[in-house]
């Protein structure tokens, strides 16, 4: 197209020409090369400032793909982390629940009655019913009366059944009295349930007698309810006040009400007929 257009192939011509002249005076010309030093020194600004937004572009492109990925880095990590932690809980429920049982096993070694293991389903939503609800019932042979302990002694009584499970009524609740005696010094008396958590009260007990914090209160075995032998409570307070003939006493249950997760059931016949017997 150029060659079949007259001014065209002229300006071409004239472009050659013209393209020999600076070759040649490059060559030849010491002023035309200091020149061209000159003007290339003016035109690096230039050519930088050209090149700049494609520079800033790369960059922030760079940070762009940096931030995403330092982003996404921290995603797994912090996902990593949680389920690290997920691990660790599980595993220390794991050796906080093997404990428990060990426990609860040197305790059924100690137990002279024949013994049940139940694990404890549910809680009574009442808080004026002090309930737990086990995974034996009466197809497991399980019997109203029953008692049930745990590593650290007596937690309650079996007052209802059903086919597979049972409820149990803990020895807090107000309804419940459990015969004891000071293993010190042999007082027998009654524990009640004072229908608080964890607190356990004596009514009726002569500011005289001789009762210090700390006491340890055992199962007596009278009445045939619950086996003999076995730690109910703790002596919290023993407050003598002036003017009344009783003192105020408070105990704590031995026995893990709202901690253990198993429990042992003791078989009513065998119980009974040691009781008999003796």
């Amino acid at each position: 197209m150029i060659f079949k257009s007259g001014p065209s192939r002229w300006l071409f011509i004239l472009l050659i020409i013209v393209a020999l002249s600076i070759a040649a005076l490059d060559l030849n010309s010491y002023k035309f090369r200091e020149g061209k030093a000159y003007f290339n020194l003016v035109a690096t600004p230039l050519q930088w400032l050209v090149d700049l937004p494609v520079k800033m572009a790369g960059g922030v492109s760079d940070v762009v793909v940096s931030r995403a990925t330092l982003i996404a880095e921290n995603d797994l990590l912090r996902t990593e982390a949680i389920l690290l932690e997920q691990k660790v809980l599980q595993n220390a429920t794991l050796s906080s629940e093997n404990r428990r049982l060990r426990t609860l096993l040197n305790a059924r070694q100690k137990v002279e009655e024949e013994v049940q293991m139940a694990e404890l389903i549910g809680v009574s939503s009442d808080p004026f019913q002090h309930e737990i609800l086990i995974n034996r019932g009466e197809q497991d042979g399980v019997a109203i009366g029953q008692p049930a302990l745990d590593s650290g002694g007596i937690m309650g009584l079996v007052v209802d059944l059903a086919p597979v499970t049972s409820r149990v009524m803990l020895v807090t609740d107000s309804r419940s009295s459990v015969p004891v005696h000071v293993l010190r010094t042999g007082f027998r008396t009654l524990v009640l349930g004072s229908g608080s958590t964890n607190e356990l009260k004596l009514d009726h007990i002569p500011n005289t007698e001789d009762i210090r914090i700390g006491d340890l209160l055992v199962s007596s075995g009278l009445g045939g309810v619950f086996p003999m032998g076995y730690p109910v409570a703790e002596i919290t307070e023993f407050r003598q006040e002036p003017g009344r003939s009783f003192a105020v006493v408070r105990a704590k249950p031995t026995a893990a009400l709202n901690k253990s997760r198993y429990l042992l059931l003791v078989h009513k016949e065998d119980r009974l007929k040691r009781f008999e017997s003796e």
